[in-house]
């Protein structure tokens, strides 16, 4: 070692000590700093470690609006929550419009990969010169959004810290290394929330477009592409509709953030910014649903058919039964004849009988929760008496399971005082003026609607046989066989719907196929559902059906249906319960099925005089709007009924209360109980409970009873045998003349008695008399 080295040494060690105190504190820091850094690293690993990889990740889609279709392709509407999200392709996006989006959003999109550094430097010096403090900000690719709206676990994606962040750059990067840039920009416009209007958020540019152009995405210009592109940033200060003078502002900035990625030109940009805001809002995807009891209907129907979760995912085309004519008409028709503030509820339910397709349901009520809003379906949910209008049941059963002719079968149209029909004491039945027809048969009897005489045939078929029919033809509500059921006294009441179905079974010549007002879906996959062909069932022969219509032509013609004439075939009756609470009228051609029901909402009050119609019956309010429905909604078709090919020939009836039947006495089921029997008039329409006992009136026919023909006539039918002096046997026959769905009984029906219920037999629920 020289001097110069030993010199340079002694220095060294005379250092000033604080000078070495600083070298050392140096030497110390820098020690401490690489050993936090490397904490922080590791927390870092570890915070990415514990977040699960993408692939062990469902998305979350938010459910697809359901587009429905009237039968002619028609769009009727929407069928969604309040999240509205029309899926698009990424050939069906304008190019405008995904390029107006990377240039806002991301305009290094392409260049980085799911995680932009550079960016989230920026954003950090950018956040740290504003304060800091708050929430991390800024920096999110298009590709760690998607991250967030899809992927990212709620757990973390509610809180905006570093931990957050973290997790959203290591899914950001493994999308990235799944899946093309392409696909993540398509996934990201359809999974974006652009904005909430009337309550409802529009995710994806397919349902943005429609709710604020009201028209497709593929159809956008490029200033509503830019206007567009700028909403997800702030969609609700930059909502047009609300705010124009902001959506213009921020169309702006994507207008110049494209021409400063040279996606458009100069020109193009400042055509674009001078343009309109061209808004126009969609009122059918805005409301939804500009007929709501129908899409209520046509959504339980979904649910019961594909199920609830395949309609929650959405994304179905749905093509119904609905003809949007008729439909119209259908509405026209109430509202003109029940139209008034204070009128009355009224419903109309039409099928197609031969393939059972609803074609209108309507009602006159507005929808919603207000004063003097509802959303009650009367069509499908209303359960009120049906009258008279539940007579043909009685009829077909006789018809079917005794071969019983209605020409033929004669009864004593008398006044049945309580105490005619022993178990049930209180039970009387009356015309509605007191006047009685004498020997009449079946047909006339159906004409006058005479209570007495169907009372008498209802316990003589035997009433568990009567609902056992009704249940065939259509109805689907419960029935309990009481006896006061033959003429319309229900103890809880049944739908339009179902009264429409089950009369489309005599104009479908005896043929029930259920109803249905969905033809097909569309699955998301694409793969086609068809609901539209439901298998029928015969429930009797086409000769049956046949007499049937030729009973019911009569009603029209010259019995209490007269007001729904409209000058072509067409077969019906007439509806109305005790206390004018109800009124029907339900009728067919061979071409529809149609049902009309009004009523007030409150099932005991009185329609005693409806504009000005006097009581409210099912002839004076009902028949008018069948008739005028009907008659337009035929198109001009006038066909008769067809004969059948095979003939049906009857014979007379003979049951216990038949003219020459034997005497009979009728056994009330057993029932134990201390409930003392009452006497009432009065009952309720529908689902509030049933009376304590069986109306001892009925209500009046009609003031056109007296026109009808003599007790002899008989359809204009070559097919009912003459009548016999004497009967062939004192039983009814036991086969009929067909093979049908419903078999005949091996015992008389008579000698069946109603089934038991939980009301005392003596105060069996009448529900209400069956006027006409």
């Amino acid at each position: 070692m020289n001097r110069r080295e030993r010199n340079r040494r002694r220095r060294r060690r005379r250092t000033h000590p604080v000078k070495r105190a600083l070298l050392l504190g140096s030497v110390v820091t820098i020690a401490t700093l690489g050993l936090a850094g490397m904490g922080i690293v590791g927390w870092v690993i570890a915070v990415a470690d514990s977040a699960p990889n993408i692939d062990q990740l469902s998305p979350r889609l938010p459910g697809q609006v359901i587009e429905v279709y009237a039968s002619d392709g028609s769009l009727l509407g929407y069928i969604a929550s309040d999240t509205l999200r029309s899926v698009v392709t990424g050939r069906q996006t304008p190019t405008l419009l995904r390029e107006a989006t990377v240039a806002i959003e991301d305009r290094r999109f392409y260049q980085h990969g799911g995680v932009d550094y550079y960016g989230i430097l920026r954003a950090g010096v950018r956040d740290l010169l504003n304060g800091g403090g708050g929430s991390l900000q800024g920096g999110s690719t298009l590709t760690m959004q998607l991250v967030t709206n899809i992927y990212l676990p709620e757990r973390i994606a509610t809180h905006h810290n570093l931990k957050y962040k973290i997790v959203q750059a290591k899914l950001a990067n493994e999308l990235e290394a799944h899946h093309s840039r392409a696909w993540i920009l398509t996934q990201y416009l359809n999974d974006v929330p652009y904005g909430t209007i009337g309550g409802r958020t529009a995710i994806g540019v397919g349902a943005a477009s429609l709710m604020f152009f009201d028209k497709p995405v593929d159809r956008l210009d490029l200033a509503q592409d830019a206007l567009l592109a700028g909403l997800p940033q702030a969609p609700s200060d930059y909502n047009p509709f609300l705010y124009p003078q902001l959506a213009r502002a921020r169309r702006h900035e994507v207008l110049q953030a494209m021409l400063q990625s040279h996606y458009i030109t100069a020109a193009q940009a400042a055509a674009a910014d001078a343009a309109p805001l061209e808004v126009r809002q969609n009122l059918t995807f805005g409301n939804l649903q500009q007929q709501p009891y129908l899409f209520q209907f046509i959504e339980q129907q979904l649910v019961a058919d594909l199920g609830q979760a395949t309609v929650d995912r959405g994304g179905l085309k749905v093509y119904t039964t609905i003809n949007l004519r008729d439909q119209a008409y259908a509405r026209h028709a109430l509202l003109t004849n029940e139209g008034v503030p204070g009128d009355p509820a009224a419903a109309l339910a039409s099928v197609d009988p031969t393939n059972g397709h609803i074609v209108a349901m309507a009602q006159n009520t507005t929808y919603g929760l207000g004063k003097g809003q509802t959303t009650f379906n009367y069509v499908t949910q209303g359960r009120r008496q049906t009258g008279s209008s539940f007579k043909p049941f009685v009829m077909m059963t006789m018809i079917h399971d005794d071969d019983g002719d209605p020409n033929q079968t004669y009864y004593n149209s008398h006044e049945l005082l309580p105490g005619w029909l022993p178990g049930y004491p209180s039970y009387g039945v009356q015309t509605a003026e007191h006047s009685y027809q004498g020997v009449i048969n079946i047909t006339k009897a159906m004409v006058v609607s005479d209570n007495t005489v169907f009372a008498q045939l209802g316990v003589d078929v035997g009433m568990s046989n009567v609902d056992r029919m009704a249940h065939a033809m259509g109805i689907t509500s419960r029935l309990y066989g009481n006896p006061s059921e033959a003429i319309g006294g229900l103890k809880y009441g049944v739908s339009p719907l179902e009264m429409a179905d089950a009369y489309a079974t005599m104009a479908n010549g005896g043929v029930h196929i259920p109803p249905t007002i969905l033809a097909k879906v569309v699955l998301p996959s694409g793969r086609s559902v068809d609901l539209g062909n439901p298998a029928g069932s015969r429930v009797f022969s086409q000769g049956q059906a046949y007499v049937a219509d030729q009973v019911l032509q009569q009603v029209i013609q010259y019995g209490t249906g007269t007001a729904a004439n409209y000058g072509c075939p067409a077969a019906g009756k007439t509806g109305t319960t005790n206390n004018y609470t109800d009124a029907w009228f339900v009728g067919y051609t061979p071409q529809l099925s149609t049902a009309v029901w009004v009523g007030y909402p409150n099932a005991t009050t009185s329609m005693n005089d409806v504009n000005g119609l006097g009581p409210g019956f099912g002839g004076t309010l009902s028949a008018p709007i069948w008739r005028d429905f009907m008659q337009p909604a035929s198109g001009g078709y006038c066909g008769a009924f067809v004969p059948p090919t095979v003939p049906w020939y009857g014979k007379p009836y003979f049951g216990n209360h038949s003219v020459n039947g034997q005497a009979y006495t009728y056994t009330a089921p057993a029932v134990v109980t201390t409930t003392t029997t009452t006497v009432t008039t009065t009952t309720l329409g529908s689902g509030g409970g049933a009376p304590t006992g069986p109306p001892t009136t009925s209500t009046p026919a009609t003031t056109t009873a007296t026109t009808t023909p003599p007790a002899t006539s008989t359809p204009a039918t070559s097919t009912a045998l003459p009548p016999t002096t004497t009967p062939a046997t004192s039983t009814p026959a036991s086969t009929p003349a067909t093979s049908t769905a419903l078999p005949p009984t091996t015992t008389p029906a008579t000698s069946t008695p109603p089934p038991a219920t939980s009301t005392p037999a003596t105060t069996t629920p009448a529900g209400n008399s069956g006027t006409g």
